[in-house]
């Protein structure tokens, strides 16, 4: 029992001597506002520019605390290209001839994407050649492309908060 008293002691007073802490990660304090341009369409899908961004705007707000704002006043920017979107890659196949889906299906979605600080001019996260991937049951390819959506707005805002 006097042994563990002397560990505990040791414990903190090392603990004291040695200040450690979680801070240095995450966007610089003067980044509250975000612009987020449209991104450049390489592929024959219309609508992904504007699924990306709305998930882009909804997350970046909600867990980063950002405020949309104009490319002119914003304090940060996120631009891109989707470079590749490929459907129906097929991943598995049912054998029960009484299921409804028939094919699990998988989905690609390539995107080059960066967010910089307007203030400073510098990179905050860049990433070329982003991979997301979506599975999806036969004919529900939407649901697919949501989940790879979410995989690369995930992969920016993770990227963006662990500035070391």
């Amino acid at each position: 029992m006097r042994r563990f008293g002397v560990y505990s002691v040791v414990l903190v007073a090392l603990n004291a001597c040695i200040p450690y802490s979680f801070t240095g990660g995450g966007l610089p304090s003067h980044i509250r506002t975000v612009a987020i341009l449209p991104f450049e369409n390489q592929t024959a899908t219309p609508e992904l520019p504007r699924q990306l961004t709305d998930a882009l705007r909804s997350q970046l707000h909600d867990r980063l605390g950002l405020r949309d704002a104009s490319e002119a006043k914003a304090s940060a920017i996120v631009r891109g290209t989707i470079q590749r979107y490929e459907t129906d890659i097929p991943i598995g196949f049912s054998a029960n001839n009484k299921q409804t889906t028939t094919a699990k299906r998988l989905l690609q979605l390539v995107v080059d994407i960066e967010m910089i600080d307007q203030v400073t001019g510098k990179t905050l996260w860049q990433r070329k050649g982003l991979l997301a991937e979506g599975q999806y049951e036969e004919r529900g390819e939407p649901a697919g492309r949501k989940v790879a959506i979410d995989r690369i707005v995930n992969t920016l805002i993770e990227g963006a908060q662990s500035q070391w």
